[in-house]
């Protein structure tokens, strides 16, 4: 049993390329993670701030100085 698990963590030769792959998409999906969750939070700020200035927006249309992508 440890003998295949040893076999198997050694990819056959090719460890370092494998488990270095591993390694940077583990950081590529966390640094995904991160941005989502930081985008949300800023998304909820704008929107309670919206929510609490009490003004009400056409729906589809941008009003001359906003800046939708802020």
């Amino acid at each position: 049993m440890m003998e295949s698990l040893t076999v198997f963590l050694a990819a056959n030769g090719h460890a370092g390329f494998v488990w270095a792959a591993y390694g940077v998409a583990g950081l590529v999906l966390l640094g995904v993670l991160l941005a989502s969750l930081l985008h949300l939070a800023r998304a909820e700020r704008m929107l309670a701030r919206l929510n609490a200035a009490g003004g009400r927006r056409a729906r589809g249309r941008i009003q001359p100085g906003m800046d939708s992508a802020s």
